[in-house]
């Protein structure tokens, strides 16, 4: 087993609340950086203004990026605004079952499982891909990526690459990216084909989950075993700054405000959610949300960002408006809400138990649980599929 799987194996609800005195400080202010290189281009000052549709658009630093609305990232994600390439395909929610070594594919519309298939050792994510037209189940200690066809739902040929903990894909298209955690780098390979492309050593433990400046030009990822923030050059592949968050830090998702102003980390042990200046790569403060601070998700409605409590079985909604959480939906006899996605209607948070062989369907009108789904052992990135969007970041589905 893996240095890094066996550390994650071992963090369930209590591990998390141990681990959280080792950073009780962190919540009292914004750590210090302790080194970070010249920043990226301001994102917001990139490209040129273009009319479509009546809404000022902006053209991204990539070439052959879509263009996008500087005041909202995801105003493609509307409720059942889905593409033509996906309009068709049946709705359904892909889980990821580390420990079982399977997926098991739910029926939303009755909350039912009505597939497992087996897949490579240790699956951690099921990640759309960039056009739409293909998941993939990254297959960690497996060393693949199982292809599933969204169109018919059938499981393809496993592709062989090395330590895929997870995937994302360059806002152009042109590049996935692979975070291979255990082998400490980022590497960029066709979309496709998965043949390597190019290869970015990492100087942190355990690189994990990324977001994307409104232009494309950088991203920023979290190291979650040494507690670290990359920034990285996305067209050059090249590391631009790095901030330690300090002693005990466990950073997980990524996610970027729908206007780019203010980036937010959540913090396992920290339990809460750093927010960050992306252009000048400084952390501006801290957010408690709740014990195990782990999955971040926009609403259909880019008003709210919803954080998973994993080591406390809930659920904070952050209003983007206020930057502050304005109400705490609690799981029901408890449970370990991981990752998970959004339904096309945006009116169901789907979320992976992780230590608890279950996925949660959890209304976001109010809070309350819908359904409680027994799934395989270790469910983990569970992608709800399709989703409203343009295109795929990758993940779980970070559309734009």
């Amino acid at each position: 087993m893996k240095t890094s799987t066996r550390r994650r194996s071992l963090l369930g609800a209590g591990a998390v609340a141990a681990l959280a005195v080792a950073c009780a400080s962190c919540a009292g202010g914004a750590p210090r950086p302790t080194a970070s290189a010249a920043a990226a281009k301001p994102s917001q000052g990139a490209g040129a203004d273009a009319g479509a549709g009546g809404v000022r658009m902006r053209v991204g630093a990539l070439s052959g990026m879509p263009e996008y609305d500087p005041k909202d990232l995801y105003a493609a994600d509307r409720p059942n605004e889905l593409s033509p390439v996906v309009k068709n395909d049946p709705s359904f929610v892909y889980v990821p079952n580390t420990e079982s070594n399977t997926v098991s594919v739910i029926d939303p519309a009755t909350y039912k499982v009505v597939r497992t298939v087996e897949v490579g050792e240790q699956p951690q994510h099921v990640v759309p891909g960039w056009d739409l037209k293909m998941l993939w189940v990254n297959n960690d200690q497996g060393n693949s990526l199982t292809p599933i066809d969204p169109a018919t739902g059938r499981f393809g040929t496993p592709v062989a690459v090395h330590d895929p903990y997870n995937l994302y894909f360059t806002p152009d298209g042109r590049s996935a990216m692979v975070m291979a955690e255990a082998d400490r780098q980022i590497v960029f390979r066709d979309p496709h084909t998965m043949a390597v492309q190019d290869t970015l050593d990492v100087p942190c433990a355990g690189v994990n989950h990324v977001d994307f400046s409104p232009d494309g030009s950088y991203f920023i990822a979290s190291c979650e075993f040494s507690g670290q923030l990359l920034k990285v050059d996305t067209a050059k592949r090249t590391l631009l700054g790095v901030v330690d968050l300090g002693h005990g830090a466990m950073p997980q998702d990524v996610k970027i405000s729908p206007d780019g102003s203010v980036w937010y980390v959540a913090d396992m042990t920290a339990n809460g959610v750093w927010t960050l200046d992306g252009d000048r790569f400084k952390v501006t403060g801290f957010i408690p949300t709740g014990a195990g601070a782990h999955g971040l998700y926009v609403s259909r409605d880019s008003k709210d960002l919803y954080i998973s409590n994993r080591g406390e079985g809930s659920i904070s909604v952050l209003d983007f408006a206020t930057n502050a959480v304005r109400v705490k939906w609690r799981i029901p006899g408890g449970g370990s809400p991981d990752m998970g996605g959004i339904s096309a209607d945006g009116k169901v948070l789907w979320l992976s138990g992780r230590y608890n062989a279950e996925v949660y369907a959890i209304s976001t009108t109010d809070g309350h649980l819908i359904a409680r789904i027994p799934v395989g052992q270790g469910p983990h990135g569970l992608c709800v599929y399709p989703q409203p969007g343009r295109y795929s970041l990758g993940h779980t589905g970070i559309f734009r």
